[in-house]
């Protein structure tokens, strides 16, 4: 900024002047898109963390609760059939549960997309868009 108080008006300046100029103004907007897209990509990933922590945390006691319904699952079944069978049915019953939940979750990870830092890429279209009307100009 204070180089642009000491610098001669357009007019008077050379072409090659002006194009030095141009390429470090545009050598600076690329740098800066940089940082924005860094940090909108930092503050996307601390939610992300905060996010995963919370959902970690409710898995853990959705876990805990779990086991306690196939605890009570074991001890129904096992009014009707011996103790050891009501617990193979139920580890049978819940394997199959975990195939299916496995099968989803891969097909859900496979179709997943890595974010994307939408404010950097609308920034950087409205700069060439701003740059291509002063070329025009």
């Amino acid at each position: 900024m204070i180089e642009e108080v000491n610098k001669k008006p357009a007019a008077d300046r050379s072409v090659g002047e002006l194009v030095t100029d141009l390429t470090d103004e545009v050598k600076r907007l690329v740098r800066d898109e940089m940082r924005l897209a860094v940090f909108e990509l930092q503050r996307k990933g601390k939610k992300m963390g905060v996010g995963a922590g919370l959902f970690g945390a409710a898995g853990l006691f959705a876990l805990f609760g779990a086991g306690t319904l196939v605890a009570a699952a074991v001890l129904a079944l096992a009014l009707v059939v011996p103790g050891w069978l009501a617990a193979v049915l139920v580890a049978v019953a819940l394997f199959l549960v975990a195939g299916v939940a496995a099968l989803i979750g891969k097909k859900e990870v496979t179709q997943g997309v890595p974010p994307v830092p939408e404010e950097a890429i609308s920034g950087v279209r409205g700069d060439v868009e701003t740059v291509k009307q002063g070329v025009h100009s």
